[in-house]
């Protein structure tokens, strides 16, 4: 029988785990609950919840909604999904996640100080339409540019401002090096600042798992294709051990990668729950088994 471990840091992150207690508690009551969003970027655990009772809806449904109970997600929203709740008098359980909410307040901030005369460029690292991103440019009211990738930094204007921000789910590695363009390349004349706003509950993670994938024949990886995290993460499995799969579920285990595995390690995302991971270790015992 091979030897099958499940990484102890893969899981859900304190963000994602006090929205998902949130929606439980607040399911429990027995009242309808909304949630603004997939509540986590990870189709088995929100059909999960939405067998408890949680509906999922589009921000378009959000605005036809009133006197009802909306969750937010730990991904944060922009002011007009706050100014939309008001106006049609919903109920907002916001369950922001606290570093999300830190860096909104952050952006904001720099938003508003600036004179409207200064043509300062605020920038965020993230994902152009993830959903966090989303809710930190709609603090500069859409003004912010987004750069997705270090190729991407090119299109800035270096002889203007720069305040440089990040998704808190970016690659950390991936921020310096854009950091460091931004210094060769800025006019003597603009200044640039920059604010790593990177969660370290992300960014430790990839050295961690780096380490658990090396010390395994074969790694799954489980982790829904939506989340941003995941992608980072599973790239870094990869890394280090070309035997590396993705799957979604317990069902898309290959058993003929068993075959030749003494050793398998399962891992995820910060989307990923543990119980996922769990269903995963018994379907591969099970294969294992025949």
């Amino acid at each position: 029988m091979s030897n099958i471990e499940i990484d102890e840091g893969s899981g859900f992150c304190f963000g994602v785990t006090t929205a998902i207690r949130k929606a439980e508690e607040e399911l429990a009551k027995g009242e309808t609950l909304y949630c603004l969003g997939d509540i986590v970027h990870n189709g088995q655990e929100c059909e999960r919840l939405r067998e408890m009772g949680l509906i999922t809806i589009t921000h378009k449904e959000f605005a036809e909604l009133k006197n009802v109970k909306v969750l937010l997600r730990a991904h944060g929203e922009p002011p007009e999904t706050y100014e939309t709740a008001r106006r049609n008098h919903i109920e907002i359980i916001d369950a922001t996640c606290p570093v999300v909410l830190r860096l909104q307040k952050r952006i904001k901030q720099e938003y508003d100080t600036t004179p409207p005369e200064k043509d300062k460029q605020i920038v965020i690292f993230g994902k152009n339409g993830h959903a966090e991103v989303l809710g930190l440019v709609g603090q500069t009211k859409g003004k912010a540019i987004v750069i997705e990738s270090v190729k991407e930094v090119e299109k800035l204007d270096f002889s203007k401002d720069i305040r440089l921000y990040s998704q808190t789910t970016k690659s950390l590695d991936e921020f310096r090096q854009i950091v460091a363009y931004i210094e060769a390349h800025i006019s003597p004349e603009a200044t640039f600042e920059y604010f790593d706003t990177i969660c370290r509950q992300v960014a430790n993670r990839m050295p961690n798992i780096r380490k658990f994938a090396a010390g395994h024949d074969l790694i799954f990886f489980v982790c829904g294709h939506k989340s941003s995290n995941g992608k980072i993460l599973f790239h870094e499995c990869q890394s280090v051990n070309p035997n590396s799969h993705q799957i979604d579920r317990p069902e898309d285990i290959d058993r003929h990668l068993l075959e030749k595995a003494e050793s398998i390690g399962i891992c995820g995302a910060t989307s990923t729950p543990k119980w996922l991971m769990e269903a995963c270790k018994e379907k591969i015992m099970e294969e294992l088994v025949e």
